[in-house]
């Protein structure tokens, strides 16, 4: 199931110096939550495993069944979302996980992918949005008037965007020591430029839901891109300082305005 992975001199430079002591694996298939039996095989590979566990009282009575599982006892690794590359610390030392579809990403992309996942590790925030959030999350569910699914999605974005106010800067510093991961970093960042400007007249006329808007724009924040209202409002210090909270009200403030906008709209 797990196989040690080498690295590239300049991915492996970057891990020493954010996450020194993270394994990297690759995984012999596909995931998005690694089954408990296959989860479980780690502990071969690693000092220690410490399962994490949260509140029930934190998730509201819809909440998808596996942000469910994870925050049970259960030892939970990977979740909806995470994409090619993802990461735990409940295992000692931390351990980075390659998806078995990593075998069709460009191997420049995905070497900056293992060196982004090096650079979140080293700034000691949480893994999930889940303990993120924490009790905010009913919060957020409260404040979000769509479904559960469209809530992680907007959770999960918003937790990505507060991780890439913190780890822009170290991209951006690639150009002059790590010059083949900067130009992975800055060439993913030009191909997301197209759709942003577009993104609120593609969720006005319906081509977008909002929960995918916020999750493509949210992904632009760790290339220090440019974003619309109300995306723009997620580009600043206080989000970064405040985490959660002004995650929180940024979504309910989005929201009151939308509504406002659909009643003029309906009322003309």
């Amino acid at each position: 199931m797990f196989d040690r992975r080498d690295l590239a001199d300049d991915v492996a430079a970057v891990r020493n110096e954010h996450a020194p002591d993270a394994l990297v694996l690759d995984v012999a298939a596909d995931f998005e939550t690694i089954p408990p039996a296959a989860a479980e095989d780690l502990g071969l590979l690693v000092d220690g495993l410490s399962p994490a566990s949260y509140p029930s009282d934190w998730l509201p009575g819809d909440a998808p069944s596996a942000l469910v599982t994870y925050a049970s006892s259960d030892f939970t690794v990977g979740m909806p979302g995470d994409g090619t590359v993802t990461w735990t610390r409940q295992t000692t030392p931390p351990t980075v996980l390659v998806k078995k579809r990593a075998e069709g990403t460009p191997t420049e992309f995905l070497d900056f992918l293992l060196a982004e996942a090096f650079v979140q590790i080293g700034t000691d925030a949480p893994e999930h949005f889940l303990p993120f959030f924490g009790e905010q999350y009913r919060e957020l569910d409260r404040v979000v008037p769509l479904g559960p699914a469209d809530v992680y999605q907007i959770a999960a974005a918003l937790y990505d965007a507060w991780l890439g106010l913190q780890t822009r800067e170290t991209f951006a510093a690639w150009e002059s020591t790590q010059p083949r991961l900067f130009d992975a970093w800055e060439d993913a960042g030009q191909r997301l430029k197209g759709r942003l400007s577009t993104l609120p007249r593609a969720v006005a006329r319906g081509q977008t839901s909002f929960a995918e808007a916020t999750e493509y724009a949210c992904s632009a924040i760790k290339h220090d891109l440019e974003l619309p209202a109300p995306f723009a409002a997620l580009d600043t210090q206080m989000f970064l300082e405040h985490g959660a909270e002004y995650g929180v009200r940024w979504a309910e403030k989005t929201f009151e305005k939308l509504e406002e906008g659909s009643d003029r709209t309906d009322q003309s």
